[in-house]
């Protein structure tokens, strides 16, 4: 039993003789450090960067064989790390423990989305808030550290829309990644949405073609990763707007094709026009009812699932908290779910959770997070932020651990009141995406 003082700083000679001949899994789950040296130990830039592992296909074992030096700078703060013992003031890695678990997201650096190839990392970062909607646009120079440290960090799916700003996001988006290898950040917007007196939705042939390449010119980019259908329009045949979708993949200036807030018939008929590599959607403990049809559809025909607010527009990050000093331009200020008697019940909701979060040793919005992580391979959340701090605290939900108790425990307590998004984007929802039959379009 190697056991180390916790007035000891674990210089890279002990950490080696700790580590070396563990199984990465039983790191992984290891509760016996303290949170510290947990923390640093089993994050992404850690495992993936420092550790190398033979694998044994048939047990399923991936011993570590050695470390590598290299100081050891966290890539989330960007410290040197020194390791110190347990908050008992020991380090008894023979102590180990396993438990039967329903998933374990941490090993996923990357995940794949859809069945054309796509890889795109674990978590996503969402960058509407930066240019909006949670009230005014933040300043572009901080904006763009936190898109560049998310980079840095392995986030590399980076979630945009022409509605947004409308147009700035995308903008601010492609000065981030100025100086960026084009290769190494997954880039996905949408279109369809018109904002003006009210929600217009669009999804004519030219009107496709022509917010494409309007998207690349503000993105400064010859091509689109994922590009979305925002929104479903209903006057339009699916097939109609997927075949010019279509026609832009075979030009080369998308590469994927993806749905936002489709229904299971409107997903069936678009891929089978061509393979839709991701659907994205609102799913989290906040909102599940996409698990009736959306989610199996998607999971029978092999489609990537993004969830998008899986912290609930911040619920789970500041709980009752999260209404307090609101811009008036903040779309959380007309969400029913966050007003009145709805919000009153939901604090409660939020207090259980906090103490569940508590008792994993995490925070209530890393316990959430961790839950869509837990949902499986190929289901990529992409959390907004506009702040180092909270994208790092994200980055910690892939570090907590679920067992199937703690996802029917979650389950069982998360039950909120109040319709998740005002009617007048509810109108546009999954649940009213039919499209008419193709027979039916005339072209003008």
């Amino acid at each position: 039993m190697f056991q180390v003082s916790m007035a000891e700083f674990v210089n890279d000679d002990v950490l080696e003789k700790i580590l070396i001949g563990l199984d990465v899994k039983d790191l992984i789950r290891c509760k016996s450090v303290c949170k510290s040296w947990y923390s640093f130990i089993t994050s992404p830039h850690f495992i993936y960067r420092h550790l190398n592992y033979s694998y044994n296909n048939e047990l399923g074992h991936r011993r570590i064989t050695s470390v590598t030096h290299s100081g050891f700078n966290c890539r989330f703060c960007h410290d040197h790390h020194h390791l110190v013992g347990s908050s008992n003031g020991l380090v008894c890695i023979s102590s180990l423990r396993s438990e039967l678990l329903v998933g374990n997201p941490f090993t996923r650096e990357k995940i794949k989305l859809g069945s054309e190839g796509l890889e795109v990392s674990a978590i996503g970062l969402g960058c509407m808030g930066m240019s909006g909607g949670y009230g005014p646009a933040k300043p572009e120079d901080e904006m763009i550290k936190v898109i560049h440290h998310a980079i840095n960090s392995g986030v590399t799916h980076l979630d945009t829309s022409d509605v947004y700003g409308p147009h700035t996001n995308e903008i601010l988006v492609g000065k981030a990644l100025k100086g960026v290898k084009r290769e190494d950040v997954q880039l996905a917007t949408k279109f369809g949405i018109k904002l003006g007196e009210s929600m217009g939705i669009h999804g004519e042939p030219e009107y496709v073609r022509a917010c494409c390449e309007a998207s690349l010119k503000r993105l400064d980019v010859d091509y689109i990763d994922i590009y979305y259908i925002h929104r479903i329009d209903t006057k339009t045949p699916i097939e109609i707007t997927m075949g010019e979708l279509k026609k832009l993949v075979e030009e080369g200036k998308i590469k994927y094709i993806g749905l936002s807030e489709a229904g299971p018939a409107t997903i069936r008929r678009a891929h089978a026009v061509h393979p839709i590599t991701a659907v994205q959607l609102e799913w989290s403990l906040w909102t599940r009812d996409a698990e009736e049809e959306v989610i199996p559809t998607c999971r029978e025909l092999g489609i990537g699932i993004v969830p998008f607010a899986p912290l609930g527009s911040g619920f789970f990050a500041s709980g009752p908290k999260v209404m307090d000093n609101l811009a008036d331009n903040d779309l959380r200020k007309i969400i029913p779910r966050l007003q009145g008697e709805n919000f009153d019940h939901n604090k409660l909701v939020y207090e259980r959770v906090s103490e569940m979060a508590q008792r994993k040793g995490c925070t209530p919005s890393q316990l959430a997070l961790a839950w869509v992580l837990h949902q499986g391979d190929n289901v990529g959340p992409i959390p907004g932020t506009t702040k180092i701090e909270n994208l790092n605290q994200n980055l910690g939900a892939l570090g907590v651990m679920l067992t199937a108790q703690d996802m029917a425990e979650l389950e069982s307590m998360a039950s909120f009141k109040g319709a998740r998004m005002p009617e007048q984007i509810l109108v546009h929802s999954y649940k009213n995406s039919d499209t008419p039959l193709l027979s039916s379009w005339k072209s003008e």
